[in-house]
This record gives structure tokens, C-alpha cells and sequence, in this order.
């Protein structure tokens, strides 16, 4: 029996002939050719205004937090359905986070909930475009205009995803991608730093150079660089920049599979979520799908754990996905606020199915055959 992982990385062939290149060009440790030819690809397609290659997408939140000025006792609003690094980031800074809910119809952040948790502390807002899948991003931006916030894109996912007809990440002040080995394009861990304000660009520099001067300095800006400001070793190795070089060099044939895999699963499972046994994937209509990920939404959490014992019988690996932050083992104790509801439901009841891009149409109809067969017994 075929063994389907949840995820398998994508190699286009090319990795390895631009590692090469980057090992015997005599500089590895970064921003050499390789990143800045990644650097300015994201800001030519996406038109931002500034764009770094950091080693993760934690890295580029965590420089999104020092870029913000977040100091104890500032309050950021996030989403409590999300990955740790959207909250560690800000809590790295003496931040307090408060929490939002999800939508009733998307695990993303509900916008509508965001205004009543914004106080005389609240610094900034983090939307987090679950599955590539747009927050209400004019929604978002008032509230930062009325409130004089800012607000940091968390667009791990949604890479090619767009609001409007704008790309995201590109709406906000600041903004985080991911390419970690699960995401559309990768390079096994990295992520990129994005800035649209341009009042955060000439920090940003300094802040990815350990806190120095050192990117005007090679420009020939100033006659020397030294220690200006505070930061860290965020920017990667050619060797990253060299792997992700070669994806995105491949970028629209990845997405034109991943989308094609996408419509193959809801296709495949519409009928059970019209039947109500599950749910599938909604997208608002201001917004794109760029088939990251494939999640159904399960009616019971018993539900759920019984169709992932019957793809592992069955040699199929599916898996839930986040834990709320606000119910998590370290920040429950530092959680004071109300229940959050749809955030817990998603946390119980969210099934991400397998999606990668050698993954084909026979191997989804068997997926949900299996589950189908499991829901309809």
C-alpha cells in the first residue's frame, strides 16, 4: 500500500546547481548575490517597498517587534488560533498579548472582535492569513488609522495569496513570510522580512546586520560601520538563499499544482460538508486561495481523531493543527480574558490533510474515499 505522507518537500532540480554556484563564488555567509537576487524578486512581484531573506519567519517577526518599538507593558493583538512565533516574538519584548477569537466561517481572526480589545497600551495588530487565505484587511487598516496601531502582516502562508487584488503582505506596515519545508516555496527553514513603511527600512538594514551600519557601509554611504543599534544575526546563508532561489524561479508552476490539488479535495469532499458531516474550506470573496494547505473542519473532536486513525490504518498521515495560545502550557496562567470560542472549536475540530506538490488526483480521491467511507458507515 502507497504511504501518503502529510508533507514532502518539493524539489525543482535546480537546488543543488545554484548551491554550487553559491559555495564557489567564495561567499556563503550571506547577502550575496544569491539573496539579493531573492531580495529583489519579492520586491519586483509584489511591489514592497523593502524585502530581507531572514533564516526563519520567527526571525523576521522577531525583527518586526524590534522594528515597532514593543517594550514591556505595550499590549499586541493577535490571534489565539496561530503558530507560537506570531505570540513569541512580541512576549521576546516584554509584550503582553492579547487574544482574539476566529471567525465563525475561517480560523482566521475574527476583525470584527479586534476593536473591543484595543486599549491605551495596544501597540500593534497581528493578522495571521490562515491558509493563505486573507483577514479583512480594510477592516484591519482602520482601526490601525483610528488608533494610530501598527500593523504586522503574520503571512507565513500566503505566499502568492492576494486581498483585493493586492498582494498580501503587502498592506500593512510590516510584514513576515515563511519558507519553512512545509510551505508552497521553501528552503527547508528561512523566511523574509517585509517593509512597506518606509520610515522602518534604514532600522530594518541594521537591524538584520547584528545592529550595525554595515549595509550603508558596502553601499558607500558612510566611510566606516560599527555597532548603532540593537539586533541580531538574522540574515541566512547563501546556501538558503541558493535553495529558495531556485523554488521561486518555479513559483508559478508550484502554485498552479498546489491550486489544482485544492479543487481536486473540495471537489472530492463538498458533498460531505453539504450533507453536514463536515465542513470544507471557506474563502471570503476579497480574497484569493494560493492552496497551501487542505483542512476540513470535523464536527466533534471524536470525530476528527477517528478519521486519523483510519488514514493511518490506512497508511495516510493527516494531522490537527495549532493548540490556542491562550489555553497553551506557558501563557494560560498569564491569560485573563474571555472564552474564546471559535478559536477552541478550530483547535478540536480543524483536519489538515496531506498537500505537497508531487501528491496527484488518484491519491486525493483515495483520501476521501477513505473518509467518506468512514462518515457515511
Amino acid at each position: 500500500m502507497k504511504e501518503i505522507p502529510f508533507n514532502k518537500p518539493y524539489l525543482t532540480g535546480k537546488e543543488m546547481h545554484y548551491i554550487y554556484q553559491a559555495v564557489y563564488s567564495g561567499k556563503i555567509s550571506g547577502n550575496g548575490i544569491l539573496t539579493k537576487k531573492c531580495n529583489s524578486f519579492f520586491e519586483k512581484r509584489y511591489g514592497f517597498k523593502k524585502a530581507l531573506l531572514t533564516t526563519s519567519c520567527t526571525d523576521a517577526l522577531e525583527m518586526c517587534a524590534m522594528l515597532a518599538d514593543i517594550k514591556s507593558g505595550d499590549e499586541v493583538i493577535i490571534p489565539s488560533y496561530t503558530f507560537v512565533s506570531t505570540a513569541l516574538a512580541f512576549v521576546r519584548q516584554g509584550a503582553k498579548i492579547v487574544f482574539a477569537d476566529s471567525r465563525t466561517d475561517h480560523p482566521g481572526i475574527d476583525e470584527d472582535k479586534i476593536e473591543s480589545l484595543i486599549s491605551s497600551k495596544t501597540k500593534a495588530i497581528v493578522p495571521v492569513h490562515y491558509a493563505g487565505v486573507a483577514c479583512d484587511m480594510d477592516k484591519i487598516m482602520a482601526l490601525a488609522d483610528k488608533y494610530n496601531l501598527i500593523v504586522i502582516e503574520d503571512a507565513a502562508q500566503a505566499v502568492e495569496s492576494y486581498y483585493k487584488g493586492k498582494p498580501l503582505g503587502s498592506i500593512g506596515h510590516l510584514s513576515a513570510f515563511s519558507f519553512h519545508e512545509t510551505k508552497n516555496i521553501n528552503s527547508g527553514e528561512g523566511g523574509l522580512l517585509v517593509i512597506n513603511d518606509e520610515k522602518f527600512i534604514r532600522r530594518s538594514e541594521i537591524i538584520w546586520e547584528k545592529g550595525t551600519n554595515r549595509a550603508e557601509f558596502f553601499r558607500g554611504e558612510v566611510n566606516k560601520y560599527g555597532w548603532v543599534d540593537i539586533g541580531s544575526s538574522f540574515l541566512p546563508s547563501e546556501i538558503i538563499a541558493a535553495y529558495l532561489y531556485a523554488q521561486i524561479e518555479n513559483l508559478e508552476m508550484i502554485q498552479n499544482k498546489r491550486k489544482f490539488l485544492w479543487e481536486c479535495y473540495y471537489n472530492e469532499l463538498r458533498d460531505l460538508s453539504l450533507k453536514g458531516k463536515i465542513k470544507v474550506p471557506f474563502v471570503p470573496d476579497y480574497a484569493t486561495n494560493n492552496g497551501h494547505m487542505f483542512y476540513v473542519i470535523c464536527s466533534t473532536l471524536e470525530q476528527r481523531n477517528s478519521i486519523i486513525t483510519r488514514l493511518k490504518e490506512n497508511s495516510i498521515l493527516a494531522v490537527f493543527h495549532y493548540i490556542s495560545l491562550h489555553s497553551s502550557e506557558y501563557y494560560a496562567k498569564y491569560y485573563s480574558g474571555c472564552q474564546l470560542k471559535m478559536s477552541d472549536y478550530y483547535t478540536d475540530c480543524l483536519l489538515r490533510l496531506p498537500m505537497y506538490y508531487e501528491l496527484d488526483e488518484t491519491d486525493i480521491k483515495r483520501i476521501c474515499k477513505i473518509i467518506r467511507d468512514l462518515l457515511e458507515e
